[in-house]
C-alpha cells in the first residue's frame, strides 16, 4: 500500500479504509479533522483515531506494522510519510458529552469516518475551554467559516459545559471573522 506523498486527507482515508475492511472501525477527530475541514489552512500531522472497539488495539497495531509502521512512544509512525497515528479509547467524545453525529468521507470506494463539522468545534471549543488553548479557538473559528456548523447545538452544548463565558468569547470572534 502506498502512503508516500500522499496529502493528509488522503492519507487518512487511505489508513482508515484498510483498517476498516479489515475489521476495524475507527473515527478521526482531533486537529486532522480541522485539516479537512478547513482545506489545510490549519495543518496537524497528528491523525487521531478513535477505535470504537478498544479490544481491538492489538489487532490494529499488528496491521500497521505488515503497513511498515512502528511504535514510537505512544505514536505509530512510517518512514514515507511525515503523519503519524495515535489511537484513543472510545467512545468518541466532546466534553462531556458523546459525539452527536459521525460524518463519512469517502473516496471512490473508500471511507473515513469523522467527527462532524458541527462536533469538531465542539471539540477544538473544549480545548480552548478548558486548556485555554487559543490555537484551538482559532481552528473552531476556521471550521465554522468554511463549512455549515450548527452554532445553536454548540450554544447548548458550551452551557452544559458551564462555559457561557467562553462561547461568547468565541461567537464575537467568529462575528469578527465573517465580517
Amino acid at each position: 500500500m502506498k502512503i508516500k506523498g500522499l496529502s493528509l486527507e488522503n492519507f487518512a482515508v487511505t489508513i482508515s479504509d484498510y483498517l476498516r475492511i479489515n475489521g476495524i472501525e475507527t473515527v478521526l477527530t482531533g486537529g486532522a479533522c480541522v485539516s479537512i475541514y478547513t482545506d489545510n489552512k490549519y495543518m496537524s500531522y497528528d491523525l487521531d483515531l478513535i477505535l470504537m472497539d478498544v479490544d481491538k488495539g492489538k489487532e490494529a497495531k499488528e496491521l500497521l506494522i505488515t503497513m511498515g509502521f512502528y511504535e514510537e512512544g505512544r505514536y505509530f509512525v512510517h518512514k514515507d510519510t511525515e503523519y503519524f497515528l495515535d489511537f484513543l479509547s472510545p467512545p468518541p467524545s466532546v466534553g462531556s458529552e458523546p459525539v452527536k453525529e459521525i460524518a463519512e468521507l469517502t473516496k471512490g470506494d473508500r471511507k473515513l469516518y469523522l467527527l462532524s463539522p458541527t462536533d469538531c468545534v465542539k471539540d477544538r471549543l473544549a480545548a480552548y475551554y478548558y486548556w485555554n488553548d487559543r490555537q484551538s479557538l482559532d481552528q473552531a473559528i476556521s471550521v465554522c467559516v468554511d463549512n455549515e456548523v450548527d452554532l445553536s447545538e454548540v450554544e447548548r452544548w458550551s452551557n452544559i459545559e458551564g462555559m457561557n463565558d467562553k462561547h461568547k468569547k468565541f461567537m464575537a470572534q467568529l462575528l469578527k471573522q465573517k465580517a
